[in-house]
């Protein structure tokens, strides 16, 4: 290379840190796309955080959703919540700027954190479909099995297994065994990437995703077999007009309805989350070939799961439907009204 090939080289590379020789050369965009990305990625920042949030605090506020089935919901909501404010925010500037800026210790935590609450809303949604398929399976019994104090016991579990796992495989770097070589050739400073071997990377893929994925279909087939069934008996019943059997046609009618908008959750997750977890299975075997931008596109999918969760609410389930109009027009509208059939 000539030294007039090295001006225009060196020139039309920008650097993390342009003043460190073994610095990342930042993303190369055009203005316009960075704006664009920002506000895509800042808008579903807003939604994720204040989407949630609203959900945490309909929970909390209404006694009548104070529900076992709605307080795992409301550990999800907090866990996506969390995801929002703590996760998102620095993953949009590395995604957007092609650079981290924190250090290796705080990727470490970032990358830790974002692997918690991914896990932990594959386990909250497992609570949700036992939940759901007590409830309608087996009726008669799940007001004694399932309590608010179990599902608080529960989603404890919940969080700390996937706390301790997370932090665990990212601190004692058994997911990168075999790989150091291959780190060292292209480590820079100013890069945050979590690798995977080929063990890890299919250990983690098939442990936290298609195992509880295949399991809970399996659950959610069965439960709303089992509710279409309870609302055609219910509908049968009908026929002769009694106050009980209105009473039982209703129930079960609402039931059959909070599965299938619970289902609708689940279905959503599996879309977003599928082709992450399918890349980072495969990636190990094909030499780390995905690019990078491909790879961050994947997450952000992922991410946009908690984007959705509030606004599958708000759509589908009357009940948040009522919580949110009645908590927006109280704190933002000033209303003094604050009651909720």
């Amino acid at each position: 290379m000539t030294l007039n090939e090295t001006d225009i080289y060196s020139e039309n590379v920008f650097l993390c840190y342009p003043l460190l020789p073994d610095s990342c050369p930042r993303a190369h965009r055009l203005t316009v796309l960075k704006v664009a990305m920002y506000a895509f990625m800042v808008l579903m920042i807003l939604i994720t955080v204040f989407g949630n949030l609203l959900i945490v605090i309909s929970i909390s506020h209404f006694k009548h959703l104070q529900s076992p089935t709605h307080l795992i919901v409301q550990s999800l909501a907090a866990c996506d919540c969390l995801l929002g404010s703590f996760v998102m925010p620095y993953s949009m500037v590395r995604s957007v700027e092609g650079c981290w800026y924190l250090g290796d210790f705080v990727c470490k935590v970032h990358s830790s954190l974002d692997m918690t609450f991914s896990i932990s809303s594959k386990m909250h949604l497992g609570l949700i479909s036992v939940d759901r398929y007590w409830a309608i399976c087996d009726p008669l019994r799940y007001k004694m099995r399932v309590t608010n104090n179990t599902v608080a016991v529960f989603s404890t579990f919940a969080w700390m297994f996937a706390f301790l796992y997370s932090f665990s495989i990212v601190f004692s770097g058994v997911n990168t065994i075999g790989l150091e070589s291959f780190i060292m050739q292209i480590y820079c400073v100013g890069s945050c990437v979590l690798f995977f071997n080929k063990q890890w990377g299919l250990i983690c893929s098939v442990l936290t995703f298609f195992l509880p994925v295949t399991t809970m279909s399996s659950v959610y087939m069965k439960i709303l077999h089992v509710a279409r069934k309870h609302e055609k008996v219910m509908s049968e019943r009908a026929i002769v007009p009694a106050a009980g059997g209105l009473k039982s046609q209703s129930s079960a009618q609402r039931e059959g309805k909070a599965a299938k908008t619970l289902a609708i959750v689940m279905g959503v997750f599996y879309l977003c989350w599928l082709p992450f977890f399918t890349a980072t299975a495969v990636d190990p075997f094909i030499n780390f070939a995905t690019p990078v931008d491909v790879f961050d596109a994947l997450v952000w999918f992922g991410y946009f799961n908690s984007t959705c969760n509030p606004l599958i609410y708000g759509f589908f389930y009357p009940r948040f439907q009522k919580a949110f109009k009645t908590l927006i027009s109280t704190y933002l509208c000033g209303s003094s009204t604050l009651i909720l059939e």
